[in-house]
């Protein structure tokens, strides 16, 4: 419980124990700004273990001490603190086959500005850490950050990954990714914690705190910063590739090998409707062979329902929304095969809720309906079908909200040859 101490937990870390519980006290009050019996109140400590909280946090140059705003009565006035998110800076990066996109915020996650970069086709790892490197430049100096206030940087990349030694094992959208050391790469440029996890995992994370209830975040709006979300939640982000974000018990699950989700190698074909032959050598599962957006393509066009150039499928979504017979056999058979392989993730998950990003996601209630409908029979308990309320974003502000959390670590960290001393 918080402000207790166990038999296990010596003073050192009870006081870093206590400072993190005032910052995140802090941080979630209305305006940032609080009196010290506030935060008492919040955290459950002493005001003396708050007051010795915040000297720490002021000596990291987080928060400031005010005196509070037209208060009138005699005597000292009353004192108020209030922390300070122009400290330091954070980046989330959203790496992927066909664009980069980067976002600077501050310490209490508003996001200050952004920048989206196009990745060339045929553009290989290097090339792709080269635009990486001049996206983050172009976006800190959008926001006026000076590359050397980042306190932290998180990225997120298809594929699987492993988090502890911040490498990407397998991006089969992505030649030349795997093995990259960008990581190490990034951190030897920015002289600061720089992390790497899989896409999905950071846009559900970012689905998760920010919930579809409120619309999406406004330009220059915070990152999710609250944990009121489902306890249990899958994204499934479904574009040309499909991939899935797993939330149980309000954690992400990653799996033993970090290949949790990938919903996208499951197999359902059956005689002539499944995907025939090996593997493609673009890495592309039976799922997303049969479902995937080139799949929706292909299906419009053997149907003679429209289509775009550069396989565009917007218009067979908005033919289908407008009653066009053709198209909307066509997104039936979709919604139908789609169903049909979520059904086997929700059957062993049961996660509750269900949201659905990625480019596929923009079609909205004319491809959701029928999946919903399709669903019905498939699974045995009533199941949230809706899509993203962070489209695009998503997986840019997930890796903020992370790089949040590593900016946190890092000051609390730096308690450390204080407490160690004797």
């Amino acid at each position: 419980m918080k402000g207790q101490k166990s038999a296990a937990t010596g003073p050192h870390v009870l006081r870093r124990m206590n400072v993190e519980a005032v910052l995140a006290a802090l941080r979630g009050v209305e305006g940032r700004t609080a009196r010290v019996a506030d935060l008492a109140a919040l955290t459950g400590l002493s005001r003396p273990a708050v007051t010795r909280a915040l000297t720490e946090l002021k000596d990291c140059g987080l928060v400031e001490f005010t005196s509070a705003a037209g208060t009138q009565q005699l005597g000292r006035p009353a004192q108020q603190v209030r922390f300070r998110a122009g400290a330091g800076y954070v980046a989330g990066i959203d790496i992927g086959p066909h664009s980069v996109l980067v976002m600077i915020a501050d310490l209490s996650g508003k996001v200050l500005a952004s920048h989206r970069a196009t990745v060339h086709p045929g553009t290989a790892g290097p090339g792709l850490f080269a635009l990486v490197r001049s996206a983050l430049t172009t976006a800190a100096d959008a926001a006026d950050v000076p590359l050397a206030q980042l306190w932290a940087v998180s990225t997120g990349t298809p594929g699987i990954v492993d988090r502890e030694r911040g490498e990407v094992l397998l991006a089969p959208s992505i030649r030349d990714w795997a093995g990259l050391p960008a990581v190490a790469l990034l951190r030897d440029w920015l002289h600061c914690p720089v992390s790497i996890d899989n896409d999905v995992n950071l846009a559900v994370l970012a689905e998760r705190l920010h919930g579809t209830g409120e619309g999406p975040e406004p330009e220059g709006g915070a990152a999710p910063a609250g944990g009121t979300g489902s306890d249990c939640l899958v994204l499934v982000h479904w574009g040309r590739r499909i991939g899935t974000g797993i939330v149980i018990d309000g954690r992400p699950y990653r799996g033993n090998s970090a290949a949790a989700g990938e919903l996208g190698f499951i197999d359902l074909a059956c005689g002539p409707d499944g995907p025939a032959g090996s593997r493609p050598a673009d890495g592309m599962g039976p799922f997303e062979q049969l479902v995937g957006a080139d799949a929706i393509h292909r299906l419009a066009l053997e149907a003679g329902a429209p289509v775009g150039e550069a396989k565009d499928i917007a218009p067979l979504f908005a033919a289908a929304r407008a009653g066009d017979a053709t198209a909307v056999a066509v997104v039936e058979q979709v919604a139908a095969r789609f169903a049909r392989g979520l059904a086997a993730l929700l059957l062993v998950l049961d996660p509750g809720r269900v949201v659905i990003g990625g480019g596929v996601s923009r079609a909205g209630e004319v491809l959701l309906r029928p999946v919903r409908r399709h669903l019905e029979s498939r699974t045995l308990v009533p199941v949230t079908v809706e899509a993203s309320a962070l489209g695009e974003r998503a997986v840019a502000l997930g890796a903020v909200r992370h790089a949040l959390e590593l900016a946190e670590e890092r000051v609390t960290a730096a308690f450390a040859p204080k407490e160690s001393a004797p």
